[in-house]
């Protein structure tokens, strides 16, 4: 999405600084963007097991691979980390070998979606080649942390050591989940409240209708979405639903004050340096363990404003994270939703019209019951599905009201027939999966590997 417009080498000298960075982000409606990531999981075609970094079939092997179409290599000392290529985003790798690709900001959904099928389509060609796959899920379906191989990145070392003084899950979180999201555009601080508002109550509705982990090891977890309940067990100093941003006064600087009490990760200088659980305000007052008598620059706020984990976060543009992995079409999905609910005025409106009376209560209890229940959790007595229904009538709204035609003069609120098929049965794709499990698969969520790959 959009960058700062600023020396990212420039020393941060005040909190104003700060606010600034994520001002900056405010841009005109015809400037909004669509930006969609997501992630898959690697792996051997021959018995399913996680790929390594290197090998003849490893993640190095296939990164080398996708150069192939035009992606440039991207290091970290001798080790390949991941790949760009101008106007086409970057791919890159997750801490368990999961490959991410991190799309071009796009003017509509119908551009987004075929960035997923050209990436999806190039990946199977290097895959062939390799004898590798990638699964799309929200957790891994059988693997445990001892089988995965961690990607040489050092920012994941730092991470790796810290997860487990913070929270039970995080090592999880970070080799057994992917995800989809999709990053939007605000005009103005008003704006930006708004839809994150809108974005965070609604959160827990999408990891409903995206629900899709309901194995851990091989077994069902007693989870819909393992991913959204993985997350809850993560850190809760960065992670969650942000109450604050519900109340009077929210705006840039209420988000910065949320982001200075998220302890640090890291600062990179020629390599990762840990600052683990240290302040990035002792850093402003040049009294960082790890960097004493140094003040932090743009670029470390950058890195720290990554290092915050909520499911709705403010970056220069709002980064909507609530979803598991799945097919392509709800990939394509993802964006469709959001974009139509905080895209359009009256979508908009209509979509605060819905949540505007829940409660901090309302919305943590929504939060916590969904990985579980998914579409039959409740708040003020109504269901997640009939909620989810009518979001959908709200983003196909929006979306009609946009628009955007494809050459065969179809707009975009084709990109929600998967959604409406999930919100309508009232069965997510975790519960199908369960079906398939204990009817055909007989057991065997191997099976998922056959079904479920890209």
């Amino acid at each position: 999405m959009t960058s700062f417009r600023s020396d990212k080498s420039d020393p941060v000298t005040s909190k104003a600084q700060l606010v600034a960075a994520l001002e900056s982000g405010s841009k005109p409606k015809d400037q909004w963007r669509i930006g969609t990531e997501h992630e898959k999981f690697s792996y051997n075609k021959s018995d399913f097991k996680p790929l390594t970094y290197e090998g003849p079939s490893g993640i190095r092997a296939f990164l080398e691979g996708m150069q192939r179409f035009g992606w440039e290599p991207v290091t970290e000392g001798e080790n390949l980390i991941a790949l760009k290529q101008d106007d086409k985003g970057s791919i890159s790798l997750e801490p368990g070998g999961q490959v991410e690709l991190s799309g071009a900001p796009l003017g509509d959904v119908h551009q987004t979606c075929n960035e997923v099928m050209e990436h999806l389509t190039q990946v199977k060609e290097v895959n062939d080649d390799l004898g590798i796959g990638m699964l799309g899920l929200g957790f891994t379906p059988d693997w445990r942390r001892e089988d995965i191989h961690w990607m040489p990145k050092g920012r994941y070392k730092i991470m790796r050591e810290y997860m487990p003084k913070v929270g039970t899950m995080g090592i999880d979180m970070m080799t057994r989940t992917c995800t989809v999201q999709v990053n939007l555009d605000y005009a103005s601080e008003t704006d930006m409240v708004k839809k994150l508002r809108v974005s965070l109550a609604l959160q827990p509705v999408a990891t409903a209708l995206w629900a899709n982990s309901p194995f851990t090891e091989g077994k069902p977890n007693g989870f819909l979405s393992h991913r959204g309940n993985i997350w809850q067990h993560t850190d809760a100093a960065r992670t969650g639903q942000l109450p604050f941003a519900f109340e009077d006064g929210m705006g840039f600087e209420r988000y910065v004050d949320y982001l200075l009490d998220v302890p640090m990760y890291f600062v990179y200088r020629d390599g990762y340096i840990d600052a683990s659980g240290q302040s990035f305000r002792d850093y402003m007052n040049g009294t960082l363990p790890a960097l004493p008598g140094e003040v932090p620059t743009i670029a470390d706020w950058f890195d720290h404003m990554s290092t915050a984990f909520p499911e709705a976060r403010i970056k220069n543009y709002i980064e909507l994270r609530g979803a598991d992995a799945g097919p392509w079409g709800r990939l394509c999905g993802l964006p469709a939703f959001w974009t139509g609910l905080l895209y359009d005025t009256e979508a908009l409106d209509g979509a605060w019209d819905l949540v505007k009376e829940w409660t901090a209560e309302d919305r943590d209890k929504l939060y916590l019951d969904v990985p579980t229940r998914a579409l039959n959790s409740e708040v003020r007595g109504r269901s997640v599905q009939e909620i989810a229904k009518a979001a959908l009538d709200l983003s196909e709204i929006g979306l009609k009201n946009r628009a955007r035609l494809d050459d065969a003069g179809n707009d975009e609120t084709g990109f929600l027939r998967p959604l409406r098929g999930i919100a309508d049965a009232g069965v997510t794709p975790a519960e199908r999966m369960l079906d398939l499990y204990h009817g055909p698969w007989e057991g065997d969520v191997r099976k998922a590997y056959i079904e479920f790959s890209y």
